[in-house]
């Protein structure tokens, strides 16, 4: 779900990317999850089924994650994708409510395909996308043979690629959720991974969508407020760990009410009925101080051709003639991000091994 602060974020503090080459040279910290997710909504047939092959394993994500990293890979931009550890024990309610979510969709994606409505039936498979552990193992194993880097959190992966942001190692975290400008990320890049022409719900119409960029200190600026404020206002509203927020308020309402009042326990006085499932200063502390792991190498090497095609063509079944095409464009693209650097100290980034923190 993400945080919703969208409607408090000024224009000016959100920049169009007209061309992903602008972002060429920048090391991307990609959260796993939400664009796996997306790849298993927006790639599917007419019906909403998702793609598969001949043993009726889904390869949504697969096709997604090779041919989309591939083209932000030709464009200079060096993603990392961080996944998702054991989750926090403050998540779960909100990780129920999805599953149950999931299986609503499913039901009544089942419903529409009786009915022969297509778009229905798309539109309800897409919300009933669920990542399995095997998907996200096989992600992990297309990647290294991609020689494209990826990084396990210990917990939340967004929380871990802002991390890895605020240290320097990495200029931004790509999701489409709010939630890294919280954990500290310094900026946040949004639609990297689902930029292009795509269809609004419910409309046939199309749109072309852009990647756009938020910076951090751009907004609080702009806002007049701190990072423990924006902090403040996403509890209001409600976070993963507490969907609800605050009955009544949204975040127009959540930023005046903390921008008047100073603090998220001033603003509480006034909702003494105001229940919370988790207790506030815990979210607070989970934003701040989420589990993290500093152990890592980043790392953006020669693929493994052989290996990508003996995964995609001869196990999942993908067109031979696509794969090596676009194999012939990973080699070139890889090649590529070397030339612009000036020695190997800036070709891979090493961190030492250390505790989490």
């Amino acid at each position: 779900m993400g945080v919703n602060i969208r409607d408090i974020i000024p224009g000016e503090c959100v920049k169009t990317v007209s061309d992903l080459r602008e972002l060429r040279g920048k090391v991307v910290a990609v959260d796993s999850y939400n664009a796996l997710y997306q790849f298993l909504a927006a790639i599917r047939q007419p019906d909403g089924t998702p793609l598969m092959d001949s043993r009726g394993r889904v390869t949504s994500h697969l096709s997604g994650l090779f041919y989309r990293t591939i083209n932000l890979l030709e464009a200079g931009v060096k993603p990392v994708y961080v996944f998702d550890g054991k989750p926090p024990e403050l998540k779960a309610r909100e990780l129920m409510e999805r599953m149950s979510v999931r299986e609503e969709a499913r039901r009544r994606y089942e419903e529409a395909v009786s009915a022969g409505d297509l778009e229905a039936a798309r539109r309800y498979a897409q919300m009933s996308a669920h990542l399995t552990s095997d998907m996200v193992e096989a992600s992990k194993e297309l990647l290294k043979a991609m020689g494209v880097p990826w990084v396990q959190a210990p917990s939340e992966g967004e929380a871990q690629a802002a991390f890895m942001a605020a240290r320097g190692d990495a200029w931004a975290v790509a999701s489409q959720d709010y939630d890294s400008l919280l954990f500290g990320s310094p900026r946040l890049v949004r639609n990297l991974t689902i930029s292009g022409r795509r269809k609004l719900p419910k409309k046939e119409v199309y749109v072309e969508i852009k990647p756009e960029v938020v910076e951090l200190d751009s907004l609080l600026k702009s806002l007049g407020i701190t990072r423990d404020q924006l902090i403040d206002i996403a509890i209001l509203v409600g976070t993963d760990y507490n969907p609800e927020g605050v009955r009544g308020v949204g975040p127009k309402t959540a930023y005046q009410l903390v921008k008047t009042h100073g603090s998220l326990e001033r603003v509480l006085r006034l909702f003494p009925g105001a229940v919370f499932p988790v207790p506030p200063e815990a979210i607070r502390e989970l934003f701040k101080n989420p589990p993290v792991t500093r152990d890592y190498v980043l790392e953006w090497r020669e693929p493994e051709t052989e290996r990508i095609k003996e995964m995609l063509i001869g196990e999942y079944e993908f067109s031979e003639d696509r794969v090596v095409s676009a194999l012939e464009r990973l080699v070139k693209a890889i090649k590529g991000l070397r030339r612009p650097e000036s020695g190997l100290s800036r070709w891979f980034v090493t961190r030492p091994s250390g505790p989490p923190g």
